[in-house]
């Protein structure tokens, strides 16, 4: 069993290529992003644990976790956005390994994190790696179109993404297996994901 990473800037298109490598037969996967939003309230005490740790509260009079609260903190507040992750990874990292434990022996399971780079706490996690890029204009006007935003909202995000960035411009990271470029149609995507599948099958 081999743990595929796929990440990629703002825009990239991680997540169609993981819908692509669903459809040719990666069908055990994990969203690390939108399994964070669901571990805030499935993991006892975690939310507490985070509101003691910033001094603060992110639930509405009824209790109910306020995502917009906490992310309006984190994401202006560097020291902020560690704390939360130093409690929210281990929880990740477990969940994630229940995901794992479903996994046949000769299976890829993909795991899909848009800061995975980035984050100390994935190192060693993966067996493969394959980066998703395009250029900076393409990665902007797909995440404007995506989230409704605004340019200027969608650069700050952007902005954040200091190592993507980097990568997009020519880094080397030789933590990276693979590179996937989605500067063109579907359909090309889809011919570029085929061809590193059939050599991640052979990895």
């Amino acid at each position: 069993m081999k743990v595929l990473a796929v990440t990629g800037g703002i825009g990239s298109g991680k997540s169609e290529v993981c819908r692509i490598l669903a459809e040719n037969g990666l069908t055990l996967q994990y969203n690390a992003d939108s399994r964070a939003k669901c571990l805030y309230l499935e993991c006892p005490g975690l939310l507490d644990e985070i509101e003691i740790a910033l001094g603060g509260r992110f639930r509405d009079r009824e209790g109910n976790f306020v995502p917009s609260r906490l992310a309006a903190v984190i994401f202006s507040d560097n020291a902020a956005l560690e704390k939360v992750e130093a409690l929210l990874f281990p929880e990740m990292i477990r969940d994630f390994h229940k995901v794992m434990a479903k996994a046949a022996e000769d299976q890829i399971v993909v795991f899909e994190s848009a800061t995975f780079l980035e984050k100390k706490q994935f190192d060693g996690f993966a067996d493969i790696v394959l980066l998703v890029d395009a250029s900076f204009d393409v990665r902007l006007e797909r995440a404007c179109r995506r989230d409704g935003a605004s340019k200027e909202a969608i650069l700050a995000r952007m902005k954040s993404q200091r190592l993507m960035n980097e990568l997009s411009e020519g880094l080397e990271d030789p933590r990276i297996s693979y590179k996937v470029r989605n500067d063109g149609t579907r359909q090309e995507l889809e011919r570029n994901v085929l061809d590193v599948l059939a050599q991640i099958r052979n990895y």
